[in-house]
């Protein structure tokens, strides 16, 4: 694809796919409150603690960098990240469900509504032309900037592995199959080519390669063992 930043839709375009992303999980969960009540609220705590876990782990990873430069306020109301966003979702839906007292498992639906949502929101990335990966040597698979320079392919990638995540874990999320550690094995898998995916992605570092985002991936990747642990032994 030719001149990939210049591919520079209107911000809007990325605010309705979050809009239609955001309407359709209501939509979902609204229809599970019929049924199971208070699960309305799990789709609620989910939402607030994303938003909250994606805005502290930007500040955290390269926020705290921009003090001081050129409208720094701006980038920290706008910057965000999905590592953070499933930390704090994460939260933010245990929260809820013991406010409500709900014991039920939610993750197996989370684990085909997060990555279909994160593929989504990278499809925005790739019209409005952010979250771009490194310079890199030209390649049939890079991507050509709009200052002709060949990049990594980050965004397509990552909105790769969302949407083949979801393809492969659908069929076992209708067998009912796993119950309960679905997202636990999203969390993990998505931690670790997050992880790895850091490496070649045009974020600020903290030393050498690595990012803040890295620690965040390492965390991803560790509460859902934990959790997933938990699960097993609560399951025997």
């Amino acid at each position: 694809m030719d001149n990939w930043l210049e591919f520079s839709a209107r911000p809007s375009a990325y605010g309705w796919i979050t809009l239609i992303g955001l309407l359709a999980g209501g939509w979902f969960w609204s229809r599970r409150w019929k049924t199971k009540p208070g699960s309305f609220a799990v789709f609620v705590g989910a939402i607030c603690g994303a938003f909250l876990g994606a805005k502290l782990m930007f500040i955290v990873a390269e926020g705290w960098m921009l003090i001081g430069e050129d409208q720094w306020v701006l980038q920290w109301l706008v910057g965000k990240s999905i590592v953070g966003a499933l930390l704090g979702g994460y939260a933010g839906v245990e929260l809820s469900k013991r406010l409500v007292g709900l014991e039920e498992a939610t993750g197996d639906w989370f684990a085909v509504g997060v990555p279909f949502s994160i593929a989504m929101g990278r499809i925005g990335c790739l019209l409005y032309g952010c979250c771009p990966g490194k310079v890199c040597e030209s390649a049939w698979w890079s991507l050509t900037d709009a200052q002709g320079e060949e990049r990594w392919p980050a965004v397509p990638l990552e909105l790769a592995f969302n949407a083949i995540f979801v393809v492969a874990i659908l069929p076992v999320v209708i067998r009912k199959a796993g119950r309960g550690q679905l997202f636990h094995l999203y969390l993990v898998s998505y931690g670790a080519f997050r992880f790895w995916h850091e490496f070649h992605r045009a974020t600020p570092k903290w030393f050498g390669d690595f990012s803040g985002y890295q620690l965040g991936a390492l965390a991803l990747i560790a509460l859902g063992l934990w959790r997933g642990s938990i699960r097993y032994r609560e399951q025997l």
